[in-house]
């Protein structure tokens, strides 16, 4: 948090300010309470002292922060005007957080502290609170008013779901990226208000020729049941439950996955006929080409 003094009086150094926080609601009793909560924190100077207040810095929160700011630019400024405000305060942050020489892209580097937080600005910005297309006005406010209602963690999922994978080596949590999707494998996708299976090529195939239902493949039978047990799980905790998806490559469905993994194996940069990971049909940037464009401009002069 930055503050400015009245009257160009310093600020206290080694002091401490105290931020309070007072929340009035209704309890279920009926009776309107109100809750204070005080947090202290140390003075800074942002321009000595800029790495203590890097170390401070919670970039799952700040994350989770700037998209409900965003959400809430969004009532009443255009669609784009949010984005290139979003844009903006993440080029500032790099410029005044990242360690680079001027002009020189190849130089930038991000401390650990903020390592993630560049890839959840990234999918904020492809996510349904800020693209509205193909939404109505109704599931748009409905998004939106969940991302400010829920937890951090929650909120969290909404802005990068949560991808998992499930082989026959056992399971493990993937990059959202569409070189996770491959033809031996099941993916278990939470978007918070989706949860989808997806079932590569060669799934589909066996599945199809009934091989879980045969003597011999009992280990097919529990790779295919793993992921419904763990969707199953998420479905009874979760309020509200999520819509529920199976799916497989190549099928209608399989577009809320492809919608939100990274593209990057595109139409445009996959070799077609080639075996692995299924490319993206989108002109929507990677996370790659968004990095390369964000220290760019971070380390410009001009900027």
């Amino acid at each position: 948090m930055e503050m400015h003094q009245r009257h160009n009086a310093p600020i206290p150094q080694g002091g401490r300010g105290c931020v309070q926080f007072v929340t009035q609601y209704q309890h279920s009793s009926g009776q309107r309470r109100v809750r204070v909560t005080t947090l202290a924190r140390n003075w800074a100077d942002a321009a000595t002292q800029i790495t203590h207040i890097a170390a401070g810095f919670d970039q799952e929160a700040a994350a989770v922060l700037m998209a409900r700011l965003a959400v809430n630019r969004a009532i009443n400024e255009e669609g784009g005007d949010v984005l290139r405000w979003l844009d903006r305060m993440l080029i500032r942050l790099c410029q005044k957080f990242g360690e680079y020489h001027k002009d020189n892209p190849e130089s930038f580097r991000l401390p650990q502290e903020f390592s993630l937080y560049p890839q959840f600005m990234f999918h904020l910005r492809r996510s349904q609170f800020l693209q509205v297309f193909n939404n109505s006005p109704d599931e748009t406010s409905f998004y939106r008013h969940m991302l400010i209602r829920e937890d951090l963690t929650q909120s969290l999922v909404m802005i990068q779901p949560i991808l998992y994978s499930y082989s026959f080596n056992g399971t493990e949590p993937v990059l959202l990226d569409s070189s996770s999707i491959l033809p031996d494998r099941i993916l278990l996708m939470d978007t918070f208000f989706q949860l989808l299976i997806y079932h590569g090529k060669t799934i589909a195939t066996w599945y199809k020729q009934g091989f879980h239902e045969q003597d011999g493949h009992e280990n097919f039978k529990q790779l295919l049941g793993a992921p419904q047990d763990d969707a199953q799980e998420i479905l009874q905790n979760r309020f509200p439950m999520p819509r529920y998806i199976v799916c497989e490559e190549g099928k209608s469905q399989a577009r809320f996955l492809l919608s939100k993994v990274n593209p990057s194996q595109s139409h445009n940069s996959y070799g077609w006929g080639q075996d692995g990971s299924a490319p993206v049909l989108t002109d929507d940037v990677s996370l790659q080409v968004f990095m390369d464009h964000l220290k760019k401009l971070a380390v410009s002069s001009s900027s």
